[in-house]
């Protein structure tokens, strides 16, 4: 019996040690070509490549004395921007209906809102290319750019702002109803602080996915150009430590960005206790 309880003990060992090997063979895999693309920005190798023989930060410089660079930031922050605004103005208003309406095939609905994460971004950017220049006759623009990725981006607003509505203490509206708010004055000081990480959070998630979109971006944008544009341009005539340093920058923006979205729902536990702590305030005097 001892035997066998030892047989399986190394065989668990042997099972756990190749797992382990095997997630950090899969990590290595994902992070390594990501780790080698910002070392080789740092290399004074005008190929981009091995070997280092210096470290050097001229191929930063060089990337924003760029004219089509600076152009190509301008346009991307531009559309970024646009994309950013109408996500969340549009994600915003389509939450409250789809959690506090009593909208028959509600689940449905949802769904259909949130279609656009699943379909490929080849199939948008096809099918509003189709709508813009066959039916519409629109001339493509940044401004088209901005409707398709917001067609894109609007969904992920939706799914963070109904999460929070959905885990919203109706209570508190309900003691400012009794304390003499009106709809307006609720929605203004109660549910609008309640959800602002939410909304905040949508807000820098649909700048990110703005800032990295290429595909939808490719087929609507016309003859302008953004930064995954100008990066997809340039690769086709070999890859240089310059867009090595603007693809870092990037990465480093994204992980920025995306960092400061997941940070902000943890203010909502502050902001939930604050607002309570106040209301309570406000009920005592009302009584006294």
């Amino acid at each position: 019996m001892a035997a066998e309880v030892g047989v399986l003990s190394r065989q668990g060992r042997v099972a756990r040690a190749g797992l382990g090997v095997y997630a950090v063979a899969i990590y290595v895999f994902l992070f390594a070509p990501i780790a080698l693309l910002i070392l080789f920005s740092f290399n004074a190798n005008r190929y981009g490549t091995f070997p280092i023989t210096a470290w050097t930060l001229k191929w930063y410089r060089s990337a924003i004395d760029n004219y089509q660079i600076r152009d190509a930031l301008r346009t991307t922050l531009k559309v970024a921007g646009e994309v950013t605004l109408v996500s969340v103005v549009v994600g915003t208003a389509a939450a409250f209906p789809l959690v506090r309406s009593r909208l028959r095939f509600r689940d449905g609905i949802r769904i259909g809102f949130v279609l656009p994460i699943m379909i490929p971004g080849l199939l948008i950017g096809v099918s509003l290319l189709v709508l813009f220049t066959g039916t519409l006759h629109v001339q493509l623009s940044s401004q088209t750019a901005v409707i398709g990725q917001s067609v894109y981006t609007t969904p992920f607003v939706i799914l963070l702002v109904s999460a929070r509505l959905q885990g919203f203490d109706r209570s508190l509206e309900r003691a400012a109803a009794d304390l003499g708010a009106n709809t307006f004055q609720r929605l203004i000081r109660i549910v609008f602080p309640l959800i602002l990480p939410a909304i905040l959070a949508g807000a820098l998630l649909a700048f990110t996915l703005s800032i990295d979109e290429f595909v939808i971006t490719y087929f609507l944008i016309g003859t302008d150009i953004t930064l995954p544009i100008y990066i997809y341009t340039q690769i086709k005539f070999g890859i240089t430590p310059e867009v090595n340093a603007l693809a870092t920058l990037l990465l480093a923006t994204s992980l920025l960005v995306l960092a400061l979205a997941f940070a902000l729902p943890q203010t909502m536990r502050v902001s939930r206790r604050a607002l309570r702590f106040g209301l309570a305030r406000r009920a005592a005097r009302a009584e006294g």
